[in-house]
């Protein structure tokens, strides 16, 4: 069933997401705060994968067709649409674009770092920098620019993510800096305009009774091996003030 321009102008949010779809695999998914995304689903060496084609209503109903149908060219000729998208990225903005620039600098901050925290960075910067800043020169944004990505994702309500794509973008402006390709870091003046992230109080354990669950748990902990590490650590401490409070009371107060 093919799409009107009625129809995706008078659909309205929901509680959860959900999709209009369209001829060819591409769709308008709706978001329960109105956002109205354009998608398109395709087979590419075995794998299903998604592609943006924009926002309505900047991107109308005969546009999206219009971009999807290029998308399928690309694909029938072998071209993976989403690498082809990055290079003409890369190419407007040429090496002084604020996404050439981050991923020059992503290269030499993942030295040493865990992979999952590079993947993390990435994540961040793909999702909520790069489609508003990417093709920017990186000398060239303002602060008012930045600051607009921030409080996009600051009222999403994650402000904790507002928090670190900030310091990721400032790490980029310094390397900007460094590299002669910027001359300031923005990311300095927005420092105390976003909302502060509340902090999670976590009671310590002050009844005798509660640290014998407490010393099991640590034992059948199976995370991350440099938190086994810590639990370890700290766990004879924790067993001598245990075995203290058991000769003083006996073994079945624990």
């Amino acid at each position: 069933m093919r799409l009107t321009d009625n129809a995706i102008r008078n659909a309205q949010p929901r509680e959860k997401s959900y999709k209009l779809f369209e001829d060819s695999g591409s769709f308008s998914l709706l978001k329960p705060t109105g956002g109205k995304w354009w998608r398109f689903k395709y087979r590419l060496d075995g794998k299903e994968r998604l592609l943006s084609l924009g926002t309505y209503p900047d991107v109308r109903l005969k546009e999206a067709r219009e971009k999807r149908d290029g998308v399928r060219k690309q694909i029938a000729a072998g071209i993976n649409p989403s690498h082809a998208r990055k290079a003409a990225k890369l190419a407007r903005g040429g090496t002084n674009s604020f996404e050439a620039v981050a991923r020059e600098w992503l290269d030499k901050y993942k030295q040493g770092r865990a992979e999952s925290t590079i993947v993390q960075v990435i994540s961040r910067l793909d999702r909520d920098a790069f489609p508003w800043l990417g093709d920017r020169p990186v000398g060239e944004i303002t602060v008012l620019e930045l600051a607009a990505v921030l409080h996009r994702i600051e009222q999403r309500g994650t402000v904790g993510t507002a928090h670190r794509v900030r310091r990721h973008c400032g790490q980029v402006f310094r390397y900007a800096i460094a590299t002669g390709r910027a001359q300031h870091d923005l990311s300095g003046d927005l420092r105390g305009a976003l909302a502060q992230v509340k902090a999670k109080h976590r009671a310590a354990i002050t009844d005798p009774k509660d640290v014998g669950p407490l010393l099991r748990a640590i034992d059948g902990y199976q995370g991350l091996f440099v938190t086994r590490c810590a639990l370890r650590a700290w766990h004879p401490w924790c067993l001598c003030g245990q075995r203290s409070y058991a000769r003083r009371n006996g073994p079945s107060s624990i």
